[in-house]
């Protein structure tokens, strides 16, 4: 079974934890779709495993699409100069010649050689000898991208190992900024910390809009929100604006649309069965920060079943028209606000 991102999280940071003590695995296999656990566990080892003056005679960094298995084990079995250990980095291993040939290494590693490789976008084959035989001899962290109702407790875990707490909004607005990429945030979280006053422990949306450059008056969290509440006025205000914006996508904005109100028909859902559910059940079907629970109880109760199956159709009868498909002469900005529009008559 894949492990979840906490469990990814919690492993890398080990990891970093384990090469800064001095404390090596002869391999590390780091792989997958989200690029940010394997960046954060080679630079740790990069940054580690040799002094400054040890890295000029006992530090290869190759790229995969210039070298094939030969040449990465033929320096992996140098031994070091002058140093305790040698470090070999194949970073985009994905992209090497004969890549499965390394578990001839990888069954019979050296001691004094830390041999790390960075498939980024892919993952080997689990099947085969090479991850075997890198899984046995070392370390094999596979790293998969977020889905989107595990950005806002991956942020503010991640704001927690920085020492900060990000209330539950802020997160939830850093999350619809930067999408999946945890790099992205990584970046704007480094930003961020710049800007903030010394000594701050808390974290908040504002803080966010202040220093990312993102508003939460104007954006599709927002909009989810005053639809939720059918706030008409506004939600049609938060639509004209969202669409104006020249970076606007209309399946983004039915993505996150449906999301939201694929929340509320699960919600349905549960009530139906639970008419009073505990609070571990809501947080199993709605995947949010209890922070948001008040708000789902609201939504529920205005979008029943009937009524989001129709805001769902709309959505699949919208999501149809942003890719093209029978919009006429509407701009994508007239397409939000007459999905708004119809949503709030549903």
């Amino acid at each position: 079974m894949a492990k979840g991102f906490s469990e990814v999280d919690t492993q890398c940071r080990g990891i970093v934890s384990d090469v800064r003590k001095g404390i090596f695995k002869p391999v590390y296999l780091l792989m997958g779709d989200e690029p940010y656990y394997i960046d954060l566990v080679c630079d740790a080892i990069i940054e580690n495993a040799l002094d400054e003056s040890e890295r000029d005679f006992n530090q290869t960094i190759c790229y995969g699409a210039d070298v094939d298995a030969a040449s990465v084990i033929t320096a992996a079995r140098r031994y070091p100069m002058f140093a305790e250990r040698q470090l070999v980095v194949v970073k985009e291993a994905q992209a090497m010649k004969h890549i499965d040939e390394l578990s001839y290494y990888c069954e019979k590693p050296l001691d004094s050689t830390v041999l790390v490789i960075c498939m980024r976008g892919e993952s080997a084959d689990k099947r085969k000898s090479f991850y075997k035989a890198a899984a046995k001899a070392g370390v094999v962290v596979e790293s998969k991208v977020l889905r989107d109702y595990e950005i806002s407790r991956w942020i503010s875990s991640f704001y927690s190992g920085k020492g900060l707490n990000i209330s539950p909004d802020a997160a939830v607005l850093l999350g619809e900024y930067a999408g999946t990429d945890l790099c992205k945030i990584a970046v704007e979280t480094e930003k961020l910390l710049k800007n903030l006053p010394e000594g701050t422990s808390s974290v908040t949306a504002s803080d966010i809009e202040k220093n990312v450059g993102i508003s939460r008056q104007f954006s599709i969290f927002e909009l989810t929100k005053e639809l939720s509440f059918r706030n008409s006025a506004k939600a049609l205000r938060i639509a004209a604006y969202i669409g104006a914006s020249p970076k606007f996508a209309m399946p983004v904005a039915v993505s996150a649309l449906f999301t939201h109100f694929y929340r509320i028909l699960k919600y349905q859902a549960l009530i139906m069965k639970n008419p009073r559910p505990s609070t571990d059940q809501k947080a199993k079907v709605l995947g949010v920060n209890p922070y948001f629970f008040q708000e789902y109880d609201t939504a529920v109760m205005n979008y029943p079943l009937k009524r989001c199956m129709g805001v769902i159709a709309l959505l699949e009868e919208f999501d149809f028209k942003g890719k093209g498909g029978n919009a006429g002469e509407a701009t994508p900005e007239q397409m939000l606000i007459e999905l708004v529009a119809k949503i709030l008559s549903c």
